[in-house]
């Protein structure tokens, strides 16, 4: 844990398949609030990735590389677990809506439960941002449609080339 004075860490935690220009932006204005920033890319197995972890986690790093005191590492554990590990005394969640909202303000508590020296601090999406889900750029790329106003343009190649590779038939 961070001590009075010590370094601030921030976890910012996602699936990040794939990483949007919504997560950029939260990362940007994240690793401002504290001293290291860690990218906690994770699996969740409500969700069908597009990507690997290896390959998201590469992604992260790539898209991040210019961002300084932030890192990118891969996890597959309860949040807090490894929050703790990271040495973070901050969780940073990016809010696109109301919905969001209730879906965060529900996991905030039942993380504090298991973990209350740890506080979550939301951040807002840019506003221009803020209908971006990578769920839905899956599914626009799926149809054929363009993505390129939500991902970078490396992200938007990567993407193409997996549906391709998926095919219509595959799950996205």
């Amino acid at each position: 844990m961070s001590k009075p004075g010590g370094e601030r860490v921030g976890v910012y935690p996602g699936t990040f398949d794939p990483v949007t220009l919504g997560h950029m932006d939260i990362i940007r204005r994240g690793a401002t609030l504290v001293d290291r920033l860690v990218i906690g890319v994770t699996t969740n197995a409500s969700k069908s990735p597009m990507f690997s972890a290896g390959e998201r986690i590469a992604m992260m790093e790539r898209e991040t590389a210019g961002i300084s005191g932030v890192s990118v590492v891969g996890f597959d554990s309860l949040l807090m677990d490894f929050a703790e590990a990271q040495g973070a005394s901050t969780i940073l969640r990016g809010v696109r809506g109301v919905t969001d909202f209730e879906y965060e303000y529900q996991l905030t508590g039942m993380n504090r439960a298991i973990n209350p020296r740890i506080e979550t601090v939301f951040l807002m999406a840019d506003v221009s941002l803020q209908p971006i889900a990578s769920r839905l750029v899956k599914e626009i790329a799926f149809y054929g449609g363009p993505i390129d106003r939500f991902v970078t343009s490396t992200i938007a190649v990567e993407v193409a080339a997996r549906v391709q590779q998926i095919g219509r038939k595959g799950s996205v």
